[in-house]
């Protein structure tokens, strides 16, 4: 099956249960509004593409971390948005859920997506135990404390803040997990994926800081300059455009090397190469070349 309808199919089956009998339909509303229609889907897409090229032994089990992951995004990006951190009043080219439901809805709607994540992961691993089980450890570690997206969005509360701690943490971590998971979903060793996430996280997370910097690549649908005008860490801002550029194409080497050898290591890879591609603007591109 694509790995597109898997993931969307998923994702439908765990809001369908979240919206169930006696669910209060603003909640029900704002949590299917906060997860459909998605972005590009990056961090599932990965956690199906690493569980591949491992064999794809117990899809499923796959299908149920993948879907965890993108749930855990989502409620970051409702928490994101809010008053408190970035105001943003649009994302992916429409009102954010707080701006479309109300604050404290969208505090709720973020909680719940939190909550469901670990619902769906618990309800499948009966059938593989011991692989749910690491799944879900490393889930819980990407999305908390020390460093997890928590600890990542906890640093712009400090006023000093080194930035490669703040990418690995608030972006990185998820990629990490989606890596991670992807290989511990089918019973695969896992130990060199964690660098492949932490590398390929920060290249998204720079790719990002380029586009709000610039104005670039910005089919997120959400403000540009945010990272200035709130004086938050940028990979653009603190190396230069140029620097950035050079930065990130150096991670997206870097995570095609640290790929372990597997049956489909060569099909990651080529995956990796053409989303490299697709996050970093042709007009940037050149002033790396």
């Amino acid at each position: 099956m694509d790995p597109s309808v898997r993931i969307e199919r998923a994702l439908d089956a765990a809001l369908l249960g979240a919206a169930g009998r006696g669910c209060p339909p603003g909640l029900a509303q704002a949590m299917r509004y906060a997860v459909f229609p998605g972005g590009a889907r990056v961090r599932p897409r990965l956690c199906l593409a690493v569980a591949w090229a491992c064999g794809d032994r117990d899809p499923e089990s796959t299908d149920a971390a993948a879907a965890a992951i993108e749930l855990l995004h989502c409620a970051s990006l409702v928490h994101d948005d809010l008053p408190c951190f970035d105001d943003s009043p649009t994302r992916r080219g429409r009102p954010s859920v707080h701006s479309a439901f109300g604050e404290r809805l969208a505090v709720l709607t973020g909680d719940a997506l939190i909550v469901l994540a670990f619902q769906i992961l618990a309800r499948r691993i009966h059938a593989s135990p011991l692989n749910l089980a690491a799944v879900m450890a490393t889930v819980g570690e990407c999305v908390g404390a020390p460093r997890g997206i928590c600890a990542g969005q906890a640093w712009e509360c400090e006023s000093e803040v080194v930035l490669k701690d703040y990418h690995r943490e608030k972006t990185g971590s998820l990629f990490v997990a989606a890596t991670v998971a992807g290989a511990e979903s089918v019973g695969a060793p896992t130990e060199a994926w964690r660098l492949v996430g932490e590398r390929l996280g920060e290249a998204y997370q720079v790719a990002d800081d380029l586009g709000d910097a610039t104005g670039a690549r910005r089919e997120f649908g959400k403000p540009v300059g945010q990272d200035d005008s709130l004086g938050r860490p940028n990979a653009a801002l603190e190396l230069g455009v140029s620097g950035a550029v050079h930065r990130l194409k150096g991670l997206v080497a870097s995570a095609i090397e640290a790929i372990p050898p597997c049956p489909g290591a060569a099909a990651l890879q080529a995956l990796i190469a053409a989303e490299s591609r697709r996050i970093l603007p042709e007009e940037l591109s050149r002033l790396a070349a």
